[in-house]
């Protein structure tokens, strides 16, 4: 059996399993409520939630993403496993504020901590529907670059007898289904699997680089020989950038929607804890794989273009599988993990589509079962719209979509950051900021400023919207959550 047809193979099987585990979880349902099917019922426990943490934060963006910035930018793309690890130390300073307050309130959405907290305020509802489109916006984003990457890895590993059009569609609609039929049950269980197959994954494949150029030493010749200024050490402005590039991605994953339900959705304070001490050393074992797979390709593959760097690990595993069958399916293994990756983080950002669409931006009751099926109807419309501009825009590069989603994701902050621990942050001057903010941010975007001096334009636009909202919130009156602070003290 070829290596196209192996992978054919491979992908049939793991959907089957996949499909199984949907109907497991339609099983285990307990209700029709948005709780249950967008936080299965606030039980997941330390190991799933783990995975499923995981699985969620590396995708399609890390795996095909990350290698390819790697390759083309060299030894310096070293501090993305920083910008990794900055995420964590981020989600503690707000998790442990947020959860007993989202378990006390019944939150199931972001927005629900915004109708809480500013509940009351002048502006407060124009700044939850500032917020929600922000979310959903980034989450599009993240969809469509995921869907981009399962396209890209399924036809490179069949030797196209899946094209790049049919696998999009076709793992779209996996995802859809499972996603639809047992909702966060089965998006965890799939995750928890997802999360096992792509550490063996990344494992098997960073055994074989080394084993095939002889060691980090050896490897790092090779690529100096090839590409010297692969190694050059960073200027001044190189060094604010990677300050700014972790200011940027810890700070605005902190509220991807999927990343706050998860929070939500765990069975207590402890598993939190003990999930998030887990995710720790993930990006060591994640990133810093990833990142020395996108440099092993510069001695492999030479003069690949900017779209044609993020193929880099599908054919880092093809030259893999050529030399045995063993070796064959070992890569069908690593492909596999890949995919799952990739799936496991679309999955999760279909749900929060469907929640934060029906609750945050339509205004459905979140206790209602017809919340639910709305929401189911917001993820399908929206995975057939993301599928289709996935095939449209086939050549945009991964990483440019992730910047462009943290840039205006990252405006979102100061309404979840500064006002859970600053009680006299008001809705209005969060509000005025945080236009302001997106503004800097779009317009960077339109004349193609991606930075000032180093620092991205959205962390920019960030610092003055931070600024803009304090001193409003300092210049007026307390709001209402200022006082009942006060009265409780």
């Amino acid at each position: 059996m070829t290596l196209e047809w192996l992978g054919v193979v491979g992908l049939i099987g793991y959907l089957a399993v996949l499909i199984g585990i949907a109907l497991a979880a339609r099983s285990a349902r307990e209700s029709e409520s948005p709780a249950d099917h967008f936080l299965a019922g606030r039980g997941l426990g330390v190991f799933v939630l783990f995975l499923t943490l995981y699985a969620t934060a590396y995708s399609g963006n890390s795996l095909l993403g990350y290698p390819g910035q790697a390759y083309r930018q060299g030894f310096s793309w070293v501090m993305a496993t920083g910008f990794m690890l900055s995420i964590i130390v981020v989600f503690h300073a707000l998790a442990p504020k947020l959860r007993p307050i989202a378990i006390r309130e019944g939150f199931v959405t972001p927005g629900d901590w915004i109708r809480f907290r500013f509940s009351g305020e002048p502006g407060s509802q124009l700044l939850l529907l500032a917020v929600s489109l922000l979310m959903a916006a980034a989450l599009a984003n993240f969809l469509f670059g995921s869907l981009k990457a399962m396209g890209e890895l399924t036809e490179q590993f069949t030797g196209a007898a899946i094209s790049y059009e049919w696998g999009v569609f076709l793992l779209a609609g996996m995802i859809l289904f499972y996603e639809t039929v047992g909702g966060m049950r089965a998006v965890a269980w799939t995750d928890a699997l997802q999360g096992v197959l792509m550490l063996f994954g990344l494992g098997a494949l960073l055994h074989w680089l080394l084993a095939e150029s002889g060691g980090l030493g050896p490897l790092t010749d090779q690529i100096l020989e090839v590409r010297p200024d692969a190694a050059e050490r960073p200027d001044a402005r190189e060094q604010i950038h990677w300050f700014s590039t972790i200011a940027l991605m810890g700070l605005a994953s902190v509220v991807y929607p999927q990343a706050i339900q998860r929070i939500y959705a765990a069975r207590s304070g402890r598993v939190l804890r003990h999930s998030f001490a887990l995710m720790s050393f993930m990006p060591i074992a994640t990133t810093w794989v990833v990142t020395l797979i996108g440099l092993a390709a510069i001695a492999q593959f030479q003069g690949l273009g900017d779209i044609e760097a993020d193929r880099v690990m599908p054919l880092l595993l093809g030259a893999w599988a050529r030399e045995g069958l063993g070796l064959s399916i070992a890569a069908m293994i690593v492909f596999l993990g890949a995919l799952a990756a990739i799936m496991s983080t679309a999955d999760s950002v279909l749900l929060s589509l469907g929640s934060v669409g029906a609750e945050d931006l339509f205004g459905r009751p979140r206790r209602e079962a017809g919340t639910t099926r709305f929401g189911k109807r917001i993820a399908g419309v929206v995975m057939a719209g993301m599928a289709l501009l996935a095939i449209a825009a086939r050549n945009v590069t991964l990483w440019g979509v992730i910047e462009l989603k943290m840039e205006l994701l990252i405006q979102c902050v100061p309404a979840f950051l500064i006002a859970i621990h600053w009680p006299r942050f008001r809705a209005r001057p969060a509000l005025i900021g945080l236009i302001f903010g997106v503004g800097i941010a779009i317009a960077g975007a339109v004349v193609d400023s991606k930075w000032i001096s180093g620092f991205h334009i959205g962390v920019i636009g960030l610092a003055v919207n931070a600024a803009i909202a304090c001193i409003g919130s300092l210049l007026g009156s307390p709001g209402r959550f200022s006082q009942r602070v006060m009265r409780l003290e």
